[in-house]
């Protein structure tokens, strides 16, 4: 599904190159769990975002479901990801000015989804996460447990493939980081959603069906 060749990516500082990215090769199938782990400053978030298309790299080759992501213009990247992928963050992204259930529809407006559709989808969500009673709640109203659980919802509403989730249990505390990653284990084991996560949890990253070790922005194999 996912098949990067040589990918760099650095920053120019004062005519010197600082690499985020530093000659990475890494394939992911379709129907894995991936975990990536490292410290901080190791390249963890650089490389999501290059694979969630949000960040280009400066070399190398990328290919996403057969597609030469590398030589693509900026629309038909953005066309490809809002097709196949959704992104978890640490600090949620929900709009505050919307309640939760507007949050989880915001991704069908881009797709022009028909308002009945869009109802029907929406309340599956409310249904599936168990937040039908907070529908007309905005986020400042919730816990930090259930402001994730929209932002999952808001992520997987448009059904993608691909699941990039970056330290999503980071702002939760134990019980509440367990039930968003047993969730992702259901996700990526009954949907066969594919699923990236970010942690610099162990725990966490054993959820996954492997683990890929980040070291200044290469990949560690000494592991």
């Amino acid at each position: 599904m996912i098949k990067l060749e040589h990918i760099s990516k650095w920053v120019t500082n004062g005519g010197t190159r600082v690499f985020l990215l530093k000659d990475v090769n890494l394939q992911i199938a379709e129907g894995e769990f991936v975990s990536i782990m490292g410290p901080s400053g190791s390249g963890k978030s650089t490389l999501l975002n290059v694979i969630g298309m949000l960040d280009d790299a400066d070399e190398g080759k990328y290919e996403f479901l057969h597609e030469q992501v590398h030589g693509m213009k900026e629309k038909q990247r953005a066309q490809l990801y809002k097709q196949y992928i959704g992104f978890v963050f640490q600090a949620y992204h929900l709009i505050d000015e919307l309640t939760v259930y507007e949050n989880i529809e915001t991704p069908l407006l881009y797709h022009d989804t028909k308002s009945a559709e869009r109802k029907a989808l929406v309340a599956d969500m409310l249904d599936r996460f168990q937040i039908v009673g907070k529908k007309d709640l905005f986020p400042s109203q919730l816990s930090g447990g259930q402001q994730q659980l929209v932002g999952i919802a808001r992520a997987l509403i448009s059904k993608p493939k691909l699941l990039l989730a970056d330290e999503p249990t980071g702002n939760l505390n134990s019980k509440q980081g367990e039930e968003i990653m047993e969730l992702f284990k259901k996700l990526n084991k009954e949907d066969g959603v594919t699923i990236v996560q970010v942690t610099h949890s162990e725990k966490n990253a054993a959820y996954g069906h492997r683990i890929i070790n980040l070291l200044d922005g290469r990949i560690d194999h000494a592991h």
